[in-house]
């Protein structure tokens, strides 16, 4: 029962991690992008692209172009991400259509559909805010292990298989679909606003990611090496390996334990190694990748 219990928190934990990072994808996306007529990268640029064009709305357009791709994502990714994509994908779209419908959306003396700038004309400012919301929430929901569909699922099927940078990917697929605001404003100052916001959301994109997966190694000298082997083990579960050294000038035989970590485990294991011996000879040092159980999968150069 207790194993269960564990697997459905879980499962609960990661729909709500995807869910907040939707939120604020679907904030940025609808408040900052949408109003301000920027084009940003994904299938949300080929809405924006759709809804300027021809008023079709972005909520629409965004779901059938990502149910199309999901098609896709079955045969790469399987059901499991499949099925987290299918979900994400209806709430994208429920949340784009209800933000927009309900709180940006106002008739004016035309008769037609206006959608509110809810910070002016700061259309700068609106690249610069929407386009740090959209990196954060779709890293959020990658962190999670989801997609917020789209392109997404291309970028993920090729990370799947090649040991690339998430934001680079993105990039070569969403330069193109930004550079489609040019045959809608043929106007230069709109094209390099469109470049900003998707530099922006790429790069938090990487920075959340990968300071997420960073990891560290810890080299540590003890006496007491035992129960600071056990109690890593037991409170940080992360493996430890007893390599057999030797003082080179007192000839004394020492224990050294070698522990690779994440990143932000690393505050846990220094207070465990300070509690059982604060005499201990500790050393920490990044690293640029580890491979393996309990951390990221080797794939192909």
């Amino acid at each position: 029962m207790e194993g269960k219990s564990v697997i459905i928190k879980e499962i609960v934990l990661t729909y709500l991690k995807i869910a907040l990072g939707l939120t604020i994808f679907a904030v940025a996306f609808t408040c900052f992008m949408l109003p301000y007529q920027l084009i940003t990268g994904g299938v949300s640029g080929i809405s924006a692209f759709i809804y300027y064009m021809t008023g079709f709305h972005a909520s629409w357009s965004y779901f059938i172009i990502n149910f199309a791709l999901l098609l896709v994502g079955l045969y790469s990714l399987g059901w499991r991400f499949c099925l987290r994509t299918l979900i994400a994908t209806f709430a994208a779209s429920f949340l784009i259509e209800f933000i927009q419908g309900h709180y940006l959306t106002e008739i004016g003396p035309d008769g037609q559909e206006h959608l509110i700038r809810i910070i002016g004309d700061q259309r700068f400012m609106a690249a610069v805010i929407g386009g740090m919301l959209e990196g954060l929430g779709l890293a959020i929901v990658f962190l999670a292990g989801g997609s917020t569909g789209g392109t997404d699922i291309i970028v993920l099927t090729v990370n799947k298989y090649r040991n690339l940078s998430l934001g680079r990917i993105m990039l070569s697929i969403d330069i193109f679909i930004v550079s489609t605001s040019w045959f809608i404003y043929h106007d230069i100052e709109t094209l390099v606003t469109c470049y900003l916001a998707l530099f922006l959301s790429i790069n938090v994109v990487d920075y959340v990611v990968n300071g997420a997966r960073q990891s560290v190694q810890f080299t540590i000298i003890s006496e007491k090496y035992a129960e600071i082997a056990q109690a890593i083990n037991d409170k940080v579960d992360r493996g430890v390996t007893v390599l057999h050294g030797e003082g080179w000038y007192s000839k004394e035989h020492r224990n050294v334990l070698l522990i690779m970590a994440r990143k932000q485990e690393s505050r846990l294991i220094f207070q465990l190694i300070r509690l059982i011996d604060p005499r201990a000879f500790v050393t920490m040092s990044n690293v640029e990748g580890v491979f393996g159980e309990g951390f990221d999968k080797i794939k192909k150069g």
